[in-house]
């Protein structure tokens, strides 16, 4: 073990000793903080090899080696226990260990407001532990077996990352939107984490801090989260801005993670604009929990001199967890990547603006096939980009998802672990990698990893040579809505393994508008009349970019063009016995904007509509057909439209539901 180790860990035990004991009283657990304890200021000496920071959109440790933060989710001290679920069968030194041994690198530990705020105080519990499978865990209170586990962390090289993931220590209380709740205010949010980077600040075990999990809300219901330039209380981009700034104030080597939100307006739109309206609705795009993190590009989190600290952290999730409105029809890894992934978040990493971690993502494995392919999707898409992740989640108490240990919390998940976690952990040559320079992933004795050290002490690196540029653009079939383009490929010493595909207006910045894994594609959402300068580059396997293509200038003849068609969505808004409330989303799925829509179904059985709005109904027998009015039959693409009814019975949702545009 090596000198900045043992100094640590002397430091860490004298800490307890002094200040955690299992007698201990509030006074003893406040004389614990670093600021009263001389055992942590006498470790501010110690070398401190394992912070990390940003260059581009790439992690790197102190001396500029990339890395990979791949791990996984474990839950329990944000929720009322207020100490990690598992431990009333599973023992925390084997589910740690196994953890390593599996090559989890990094553990994001959902926390809350409340219980920093009960630790600052000096304010511990005594948690329902099984002492029959943890016997080291006797006497301990909350912190002290939080501070136990670290020093497993340290032992198995793990390291660990902080998130808020409630105001109140609440099972549910991520369904709360915003950060502040009750009597937790934002400026008591800011001093929790103030005080738990204080804490640790001289512990290079926990080397992040993800500020608030899954900030969302929706325009019209408050509290809801926001993300603008202001300083207004539920702007998410502000609140994460001031949090990082004032944990960098203590601790300036610790990685800031901010999530996105839930919605954002669409252009044109503004956060005053209503939810719906008669005319293009929804004025907002919507996407997962903390998902959406399409303002910061024009609102990005400006962190100050600590800016290569930031990192931000959407969330993603597939059809089990919720049906979004990109699952209804057929999709795939090209699909997702640019109708959904791209635009709220994957573009930070491509304009290498900063690293994307995402922070959850995950679910039940074979129960549905639309389920799977989402998950192999992103496991492919994490795994070509190198985008940093925590698995959601180790507990297999997640009613929606499932989780990597089985109910007893001995036994492992093997298919889930092996078909879509393994392939995106961090190995080198056969070995799991530790982000930590001393100590294996696993443990000294390890068989299964290695540390950061032994990981580039061979002298290879990663590979960082790009593929050469493609070829210029072939344009043909050109419409006022669409353009086929096909190029020569790039060649690389490893092998390519997408295309990106940028498109510019005018003297605008060029934008990525598709990836895709051949020579040609066909882009559309284009405008009559327009000139548009296409160009093309290649990526490898290791994340590399090529030069971009000499551009191709095109310019789209006036008028309308084919690529047209629709997708409708059937929600249920609201019920009440014996009757609900719903709407249909008619979203157009081509690349051409249509001038008229129509949307028939059949009531399932018990089930009938009274009234529509937003839409000229008619019905024959159980069949009702819904046209556009006037003002809503014009929809451009990738837009929508709603209309609007009420019914009686459950509101069950129609088999046969169709939409047909011209």
């Amino acid at each position: 073990m090596s000198l900045r180790k043992s100094v640590r860990g002397v430091a860490l035990a004298a800490c307890l000793a002094v200040g955690l004991s299992a007698s201990a009283t509030a006074t003893a657990a406040t004389a614990a903080s670093p600021q009263a304890s001389p055992a942590l200021a006498a470790d501010a000496a110690a070398p401190t090899a394992d912070w990390l920071h940003t260059e581009g959109n790439k992690i790197v440790d102190e001396a500029g080696n990339q890395v990979w933060l791949t791990g996984v989710n474990w839950f329990g001290f944000n929720a009322t226990e207020r100490v990690f679920h598992g431990l009333w069968s599973g023992n925390i030194d084997t589910i740690t260990r196994q953890m390593a041994e599996r090559g989890i690198n990094i553990v994001r530990v959902p926390i809350s407001t409340q219980l920093l705020l009960e630790w600052k105080a000096g304010q511990t519990v005594m948690p329902n532990v099984n002492l029959s499978a943890n016997p080291e865990l006797a006497g301990k209170n909350n912190l002290q077996i939080f501070d136990h586990w670290l020093e497993l962390c340290e032992r198995y090289g793990l390291k660990v990352m902080l998130d808020v993931h409630s105001a109140e220590a609440d099972n549910s209380g991520h369904v709360y939107p915003v950060w502040w709740k009750g009597t937790i205010t934002s400026e008591q949010f800011y001093q929790g984490w103030e005080w738990v980077t204080a804490r640790y600040r001289t512990n290079d075990t926990i080397v992040a801090m993800d500020i608030k999990n899954e900030p969302h809300g929706t325009p019209g219901n408050p509290p809801r989260a926001k993300w603008d330039s202001s300083t207004d209380q539920d702007n998410f981009k502000h609140a994460c801005q001031t949090a990082g700034r004032r944990i960098l104030a203590i601790n300036p080597k610790v990685l800031i993670l901010c999530e996105g939100i839930e919605v954002y307006p669409r252009p044109g739109e503004t956060w005053e604009s209503p939810n719906t309206d008669p005319d293009r609705s929804p004025n907002y795009f919507y996407n997962w929990w903390g998902g959406n993190l399409r303002g910061a590009k024009d609102h990005p989190v400006d962190l100050g001199a600590n800016q290569d600290q930031l990192v931000y952290s959407p969330h993603d999730y597939g059809p089990l967890v919720y049906e979004q409105p990109w699952f209804q029809g057929d999709f795939d890894k090209t699909s997702l990547t640019n109708d959904v992934w791209r635009p709220n978040w994957l573009y930070l990493h491509e304009e290498k603006t900063a690293p994307l971690l995402i922070g959850e993502w995950g679910g039940r494995l074979g129960q549905d096939a639309r389920q799977d392919k989402w998950l192999k999707a992103l496991r492919d898409l994490m795994g070509e980009y190198k985008l940093h992740h925590t698995f959601w989640c180790l507990n297999p108490n997640s009613g929606d998802t499932g989780g990597l240990l089985l109910d007893d919390w001995k036994t492992w998940d093997e298919t889930k672990y092996n078909q879509i976690l393994k392939p995106v952990l961090w190995q080198h040559n056969g070995k799991f990698v530790s982000l930590d320079h001393q100590v294996r992933l696993g443990g000294n004795a390890s068989t299964t990893g290695i540390n950061l050290t032994e990981r580039y002490a061979d002298g290879s690196e990663d590979d960082d040579v790009a593929p050469t540029a493609p070829g210029r653009p072939v344009a043909t079939d050109v419409t006022a809505n669409a353009a086929t383009l096909t190029w020569a490929a790039s060649s690389d010493n490893v092998g390519v393994t997408s295309y990106e595909v940028l498109r510019a207006v005018g003297t605008a910045p060029a934008t990525v508008v598709a990836t895709v894994s051949g020579t040609t594609h066909r882009v559309g959402n284009l405008t009559g009349d327009t000139t548009y300068t296409f160009t093309v580059r290649a990526r490898d396997a290791a994340g590399n970019v090529s030069a971009v293509s000499p551009g191709r200038t095109v310019t789209t003849p006036s008028g309308g063009g084919g690529d047209g068609g629709c997708a409708a969505t059937y929600t249920v808004s609201n019920a009440w016995q014996g009757g609900f409330q719903g709407q249909i989303q008619v979203r157009n799925t081509g690349t051409a904007e249509i001038n008229s829509w129509k949307v028939t179904w059949t009531n399932p059985g018990g089930t009938s509509i009274s009234s529509v709005w937003n839409g000229k109904w008619t019905v024959s027998g159980d069949k009702n057909t819904v046209t556009n009015e006037p003002y809503n039959g014009k929809v451009a693409p990738e837009a929508a439209t709603t209309f609007g009814f009420t019914g009686a019975g459950a509101g069950t949702a129609p088999a046969d539901l169709t939409c047909a545009a011209s």
